[in-house]
């Protein structure tokens, strides 16, 4: 599945893309509120300014490949991301409120000005995240993460 398809498809009201192959898509500003991208390959997609509000991204891969893999200022408040490699993504300024991240590899991951505010991060993987301390403290819960 390509880009153009998923926001076709998405358009005429199909949400369900679980497991879809969508490495390096171009999904800049994509309206894609409360889509089931669960297990969908995203690597190095450029989400930058997308509406994940809602979105289930439950063990997806959003990692970035070498050419891409943004996400700045994406809406992903409420997202239920659980397990998914965020490893070294840019969510700088992206709004993580109320999401449930459990488990999510946020490993290098530049959290800069992301709104943390009651997303739970329990068992979560930040080590060498860039995300301060004020940030982690607005979250829902730290039970188990790894410190950046």
């Amino acid at each position: 599945m390509n880009e153009n398809e998923l926001l076709t498809q998405y358009a005429a009201g199909q949400r369900s893309f679980a497991g879809a192959d969508l490495e390096t898509a171009f999904l800049r500003d994509a309206q894609l509120e409360g889509a089931d991208l669960g297990r969908a390959n995203l690597m190095g997609a450029n989400l930058n300014r997308a509406n994940l509000k809602g979105a289930n991204l439950r063990g997806a891969s959003l990692a970035p490949t070498m050419l891409n893999g943004i996400l700045v200022r994406a809406n992903m408040r409420e997202a239920n991301a659980e397990g998914a490699i965020l490893a070294d993504a840019n969510l700088q300024d992206s709004n993580l409120v109320n999401g449930n991240f459990r488990g999510a590899d946020f490993s290098g991951a530049d959290l800069t000005g992301a709104l943390l505010i009651d997303a739970d991060f329990s068992q979560a993987k930040l080590a060498g995240a860039k995300v301060t301390e004020e940030q982690l403290a607005g979250a829902a819960s730290l039970e188990g993460a790894t410190r950046p």
